[in-house]
């Protein structure tokens, strides 16, 4: 199983203010800038979770994502930001974090000046409805353009079962109202049968990519989701959980995948 590349953080660049998460600009010991988000942040390490494994799903299915990795994290690196808001959060946050390659001079997808090819448009929105992701609307449409093609990003808010964890089945079939995603009008020129032809495509494909999909997340983030809910399980069990819930999400007739349908 492949494992989840590992950089040094060596100087915090900047704060990130659009997410609630304060995610910030990190330079590293590979000489490459990240956009980071921390251990620390008030969505924990759940947050995380969702990122590596949506990301690289994502990656996996044709969804251009930028490269994720780790960043271990020296939290005396905080103690030369002069913001006491960055410097706690620094702080709270040593170990390793997650990094996403920052791609320079992308700009945010704006639906006008340029739109992508609608089946690159469509397996974005096929995994918005699979992970339950409703984060990319015109409010927040995490989507960059970069060298004309589209990129997506900021998933740590899918996955919302894992905040509950409701039975498989219950789950599986919900719908989740994606009618103000970014993405729609594009996805909407496809034919009905284009759009069946991708969901059985990429839903066939799953289930084999996801236990190499877990396997990326670092074991101590799920020891970090035992303490937020009171599970002692360990990391493996809660692999094995989070294949069952996502099988079972593309088993029988996905009514989630209806597009321009609201839940």
């Amino acid at each position: 199983m492949p494992v989840l590349r590992t950089v040094r953080a060596t100087r915090y660049v900047t704060p990130l203010r659009e997410g609630g998460s304060l995610p910030g600009l990190v330079e590293a010991d590979d000489d490459g800038m990240y956009v980071v988000k921390f251990r620390g942040a008030g969505q924990g390490t759940a947050a995380l979770v969702a990122e590596i494994v949506v990301g690289e799903l994502g990656r996996r299915i044709g969804v251009r994502v930028p490269d994720l990795v780790g960043v271990d994290l020296d939290p005396v690196i905080g103690l030369r930001e002069p913001d006491q808001e960055v410097q706690e959060l620094l702080t709270v946050s040593e170990g390793l974090n997650l990094g996403m390659d920052f791609l320079p001079g992308s700009v945010g997808y704006d639906g006008v000046a340029w739109r992508p090819d609608p089946f690159d448009a469509a397996r974005v929105f096929w995994l918005d409805a699979y992970s339950a992701n409703i984060d990319r609307t015109w409010r927040n449409p995490n989507l960059l353009v970069w060298h004309r093609t589209l990129w997506a990003i900021d998933h740590g808010a899918a996955l919302v079962f894992q905040h509950a964890w409701p039975a498989p089945q219950a789950w599986a079939g919900r719908r989740y109202d994606l009618s103000e995603h970014v993405l729609l009008p594009v996805v909407s020129r496809l034919a009905p049968a284009d759009l069946a032809r991708l969901d059985a495509e990429l839903s066939a494909a799953v289930p084999g990519l996801l236990p190499e999909v877990l396997a990326l997340v670092p074991d101590d983030w799920f020891t970090g989701m035992n303490a937020a809910l009171g599970d002692p399980r360990g990391a493996d069990a809660w692999r094995e959980r989070y294949v069952e819930m996502l099988t079972a999400r593309v088993d029988g007739e996905r009514p989630w995948f209806s597009v321009g349908a609201a839940a």
